[in-house]
């Protein structure tokens, strides 16, 4: 009876000159920038100040999330070799014979997009002079949209996956195999979607809150305890996790949980 409910998944990888996979990163990237720009002009914040944001925002999660999947799903190939090095920082792939690849960042961590971004808020604050928690309260209550979007690209690009079962609703990505799985893309990005309701809820009716570090705080612990509990439906990325407890994935949500639940009390005492 389920196998008659289960998707069939295998769509186009590109849509007209674009790939999906970037096409969502765009999207969900611009939505975070209208709806940081609207926050900022709600708190009477200049316009050049929030000028430069989206490039420190667009290097850091890109280059934390690259350095993140290189560092800590692949150290034995990018940290063993010149070669892997370079590739480390450049979309190319070099071939055996000398010739070259482009293959684009194959390879992106949210753990260390997340991280990069932090980074580059800090050093964002310290050109601008604003306050650090403003800043990342702000980009709390629109990071579910880029989230959002991102497990999206995941799932167009049938990536990520998750372990077989016989739940109803089951996807069969066609590119990987013909066995039903999790669909555990789109579980994150749903939760994803709703985590930025919430907080857009929750900053209209309590705007006193934005510059203590709540939102960020609950922003942290709600999308890696999330992160830890879905990841018990996906197949592990590499195979050195199958040795471990726990994956990869839960193994460095642990201390986001960890901060974000600490940036929430020491908000509360700020109040």
């Amino acid at each position: 009876m389920n196998e008659l409910l289960y998707i069939n998944w295998n769509p186009s990888i590109e849509f007209g000159p674009f790939r999906w996979y970037g096409l969502c990163w765009l999207i969900g990237l611009a939505l975070a920038y209208l709806i940081v720009k609207r926050l900022y002009k709600e708190q009477k914040i200049k316009d050049e100040l929030f000028d430069p944001l989206f490039f420190y925002c667009f290097i850091g999660i890109l280059l934390g999330a690259r350095l993140g999947h290189c560092i800590f799903y692949e150290p034995d190939y990018f940290l063993t070799s010149v070669k892997g090095f370079i590739e480390m920082f450049i979309p190319i792939r070099f071939l055996e014979d000398g010739d070259w690849k482009f293959v684009g960042y194959q390879g992106l961590a949210s753990h260390g997009g997340t991280l990069g971004l932090i980074i580059a808020l800090w050093l964002y604050v310290k050109h601008t002079k604003l306050s650090i928690w403003t800043v990342l309260d702000n980009i709390a209550i629109a990071t579910g949209t880029t989230a959002c979007f991102i497990r999206l690209g995941n799932l167009m690009n049938s990536e990520i996956i998750g372990k077989v079962t016989d739940v109803p609703w089951a996807f069969i990505f066609e590119r990987v195999d013909m066995l039903p799985r999790h669909p555990g893309q789109l579980y994150e990005a749903i939760a994803y979607a709703i985590l930025f309701g919430i907080m857009w809820y929750l900053h209209k009716k309590m705007p006193e809150k934005i510059g203590t570090g709540w939102y960020f705080g609950f922003c942290l612990t709600y999308i890696f305890t999330f992160r830890f509990f879905i990841e018990y439906t996906k197949e592990i990325q590499e195979a050195f996790e199958a040795s471990l407890p726990i994956d990869m994935g839960q193994i460095l949500s642990i201390p986001f949980i960890i901060i974000g639940v600490v940036c929430m009390l020491r908000a509360k005492r700020k109040i």
